[in-house]
């Protein structure tokens, strides 16, 4: 049986296991991963980047470059040395560029495509292919882009080359880091100044990482401006570990007791911690240790003990900085004393799974009730029963149910899990090391 990727569908069996002990490093982050992939390819010189993501989504990314022109080594896992071409290097790929299921690529590398002088095909695969590109498009032909999508804005994409660019001043309707990315890319190419401005403030990692590779850029929460015609210069990246990656641990740990747990190198990005300052409002005891810096990105490791937690409101500008760990913060709702009400945060009907239709579901057929609202949920906790969860094939659902079955009264079966290597290669592994009960099951 094949998913809705294609892959080989893969099902989980979890059930209660042991106290988290240790130490874990969780993979690099993905988000810094593609970004540092793209910027190296466009950069002139050779860049080392460390700590990469060996997921298939970031894969992606770097084949989509290897297909522009872009000379891509691997000295060894999780190592890559990328031979930048410079800004106007690339050239045009034989066939469509696959991103297979990952948004992040899809929508910046629009932006990088707007500005070239060739035609692109940008395609996915059937999860991708019902994710919304309208958002980007958009705002890119106010740029002077060309591209066509299928109806509804849904990929695949066709940018057309060629198409001079013009920087201009966009205001962002819903706030979105891959939105402000994909334009910021796309000002590379563009004359004059480009100038994003956003509602609520998104991660910042394109905007750190232009100006490690030396391209000016002015940027605050919120706000960002660049202006076309500089060069990018090859600059080693060090990956820090995920901290969405981290977040299914960060939870487990707080809701299993006895558990105290060490989270190695975690990136600590301001604009992607929402989850932390959610977990220690619900009473979460976790601590950073041993703080620095890697690559332009804070990190820190974290130490987290179980704590009983209690219901919370989380919305309004938290939401934006912890839209990947919404259904992570599900589970730790459910297990919480009382009620966690969840707003602004309709983003999560757009994700791999409509995310807050699909945590609800996942949780009533555990015994939880949850009340559902357009732009979120309110989860009313209570005893985790067994069952049966449909993860939809959504990667961060399939990992937010294993968490959720170490506080079950039997055993999950959590349905349709391949996915989770598109962002957490070896996910299951490293759970089971750290205490999880967790086996794979066809």
């Amino acid at each position: 049986m094949s998913n809705d990727s294609g892959t080989s569908r893969q099902d989980w069996i979890a059930q209660p296991g042991q106290p988290l002990r240790g130490s874990v490093r969780v993979p690099g982050d993905k988000s810094v991963s593609h970004r540092a992939i793209m910027l190296a390819a466009l950069a002139e010189g050779s860049t080392r980047i460390s700590g990469f993501l060996e997921g298939e989504d970031t894969r992606a990314t770097a084949r989509v470059f290897e297909q522009l022109g872009v000379r891509i080594e691997t000295p060894s896992a999780s190592e890559r040395i990328v031979h930048g071409v410079g800004l106007h290097g690339l050239r045009a790929g034989s066939g469509a560029l696959d991103c297979g299921n990952a948004g992040t690529g899809m929508r910046l590398l629009a932006g990088v495509l707007a500005g070239q002088a060739f035609d692109s095909l940008l395609v996915g695969d059937a999860s991708l292919s019902k994710r919304p590109m309208r958002r980007v498009i958009d705002p890119l032909a106010k740029m002077g882009a060309v591209i066509a999508s299928e109806e509804g804005g849904l990929p695949p994409l066709r940018i057309q080359g060629g198409a001079p660019l013009q920087g201009i001043d966009y205001t962002l309707p819903v706030a979105s880091a891959q939105v402000k990315s994909a334009l910021l890319l796309a000002g590379l190419y563009a004359q004059g100044d480009t100038v994003v401005r956003e509602p609520h403030p998104t991660r910042d990692y394109t905007e750190r990482m232009l100006a490690a590779f030396g391209w000016p850029i002015e940027f605050s929460p919120g706000f960002a401006r660049l202006q076309g015609g500089h060069r990018l210069q090859a600059a080693d990246v060090a990956v820090p570990a995920d901290f969405s990656s981290a977040a299914f641990f960060l939870v487990a740990a707080s809701i299993i007791p006895g558990s105290e747990l060490r989270l190695e190198a975690v990136g600590m990005n301001p604009r992607r911690t929402g989850l932390l300052t959610a977990l220690r409002r619900m009473g979460a005891d976790i601590r950073e240790e041993n703080a620095s810096e890697q690559g332009g990105e804070p990190v820190a490791d974290l130490v987290v003990r179980h704590a009983q937690l209690h219901g919370i409101e989380v919305g309004g500008d938290l939401a934006p900085d912890m839209i990947d760990e919404f259904p992570a913060l599900f589970v730790a709702a459910a297990c919480a004393q009382g009620n966690t009400t969840i707003r602004d945060a309709a983003e999560l009907r757009v994700k791999e799974s409509d995310r807050i239709a699909t945590m609800a579901q996942g949780l009533r057929s555990l015994g939880i009730e949850v009340e559902e609202h357009p732009d979120g949920a309110t989860i009313v906790p209570g005893p985790i029963g067994p069952g049966e969860v449909d993860s939809h094939g959504d990667h961060r659902i399939a990992m937010s149910f294993a968490v959720a079955a170490q506080r079950a009264s039997g055993q999950v079966r959590i349905l349709d899990v391949a996915n989770v290597a598109t962002s957490f290669p070896g996910f299951d592994a490293l759970a089971t090391g750290s205490g999880i009960w967790l086996v794979q099951s066809r």
